[in-house]
């Protein structure tokens, strides 16, 4: 029952975030929506907790930076692909590819310190509970833009 409540009030927090309208939904409470349900989902020992977070909230930013660094270097110019010529073409495939393989060594690194405070499965947890906390913002972004349209 003490789940049932926590899983709702997490669900009444994370509607209220995105039907209040705002446009430019604040990450700050994104990002305090996603702590407690990765939390609830992880079901972290006091101990487990003080050594997770700081270990999380560096992956966290280091993909972001990743992400925002993607996105100037290679996403903002696949848009304008039909401008590239060949040769720029392929040296942004390169790009793309060196962007996959930090990517990847970002994660190799997070999961080897992670697994160190963690048990490996509650590391596959962590990675079923971020999609599914993904799959609920999209979802109900989707019914929030569904009920506003005529």
């Amino acid at each position: 029952m003490n789940k049932l409540k926590t899983i709702l009030v997490l669900t009444i927090m994370l509607s209220s975030v995105l039907f209040y309208g705002q446009r430019n939904v604040d990450k700050e409470q994104i990002k305090t929506l996603k702590i407690a349900f990765l939390t609830e989902k992880l079901n972290l020992s006091t101990k487990e907790a003080q050594s997770f977070w700081p270990i999380y909230n560096s992956y966290e930013e280091s993909k972001d930076k990743l992400r925002d660094k993607g996105y100037n270097e290679i996403r903002s110019k696949i848009k304008d692909a039909d401008q590239l010529s060949e040769n720029q073409a392929a040296e942004l495939i390169k790009k793309v590819i060196q962007h996959e393989n930090e990517e990847n060594k970002i994660f190799e690194d997070f999961s080897s310190k992670v697994t160190k405070v963690i048990s490996s499965k509650k590391m596959l947890i962590l990675l079923r509970s971020e999609d599914e906390f993904k799959r609920q913002l999209i979802r109900q972004y989707h019914e929030k833009n569904r009920k506003n349209m005529p």
